[in-house]
């Protein structure tokens, strides 16, 4: 079985969608082997974003990252870094198709950095890195 780190990222956390993303999750058949409601420190975030670090966008991401409580999960299923990211949908709110978490619930607020409910690893690789990063 694969595994991948899902998280909800403060604006999701802060607007009452946990919820709604973890049942969404459940409803495609995905299984929830960890959860846990936690504030992310600055180490912890150059760890996960180390391949931004230096990028203009990095620093306003941190501190939207930064800006209140994450809910991150250890999603495992078949295919489910594939079957994740699709359910999450484009990055862009704005961009992302109906049905999709960022599609139904997220919209642009016209701010430095994204702000799209979840993350999503991108590999299994990453998935595991990530993992290994959120619940050492």
């Amino acid at each position: 079985m694969e595994r991948t780190l899902v998280l909800v990222k403060p604006d999701g956390v802060r607007r009452g969608l946990t919820g709604e993303v973890i049942r969404r999750i459940e409803a495609k058949g995905y299984t929830l082997v960890r959860l846990e409601l936690r504030e992310a420190t600055n180490e912890l975030l150059a760890e996960h974003y180390a391949e931004h670090q230096g990028k203009p966008f990095y620093e306003p991401l941190v501190e939207f990252m930064l800006s209140g409580p994450v809910v991150a999960m250890v999603v495992e299923g078949e295919r489910v870094v594939e079957g994740f990211r699709s359910l999450a949908g484009a990055t862009d709110p704005t961009k992302a198709a109906p049905g999709t978490i960022r599609g139904d619930l997220g919209r642009d607020w016209g701010l430095a950095v994204q702000q799209n409910i979840v993350h999503g690893s991108d590999s299994p690789e990453s998935g595991a890195r990530e993992i290994g990063i959120w619940f050492p």
